[in-house]
């Protein structure tokens, strides 16, 4: 379900640089769960802070601006 904010607009958050909707209860989990991306294998900035994988089952709010890097292995 999407949300709307106080102005009836839909509400949205910022992923790696793509405006996309919020959905109620959307937490950093469920967003990498909508990527097909496992949370051990990625880092995750909020708003310019690092957030902690305790962190990862937060809400998001309206207006957070998310950066999501994946590690990659190689040699």
């Amino acid at each position: 379900m999407t949300v709307y904010n106080r102005d009836g607009m839909v509400a949205t958050i910022q992923v790696n640089g793509d405006v996309r909707p919020l959905t109620r209860g959307e937490t950093v989990r469920s967003l990498l769960a909508s990527f097909n991306l496992k949370p051990e294998k990625v880092a995750i900035e909020i708003n310019k802070r690092l957030i902690r994988a305790a962190d990862y089952d937060k809400d998001l709010i309206e207006g957070d601006v998310v950066e999501i890097v994946t590690f990659v292995g190689g040699g």
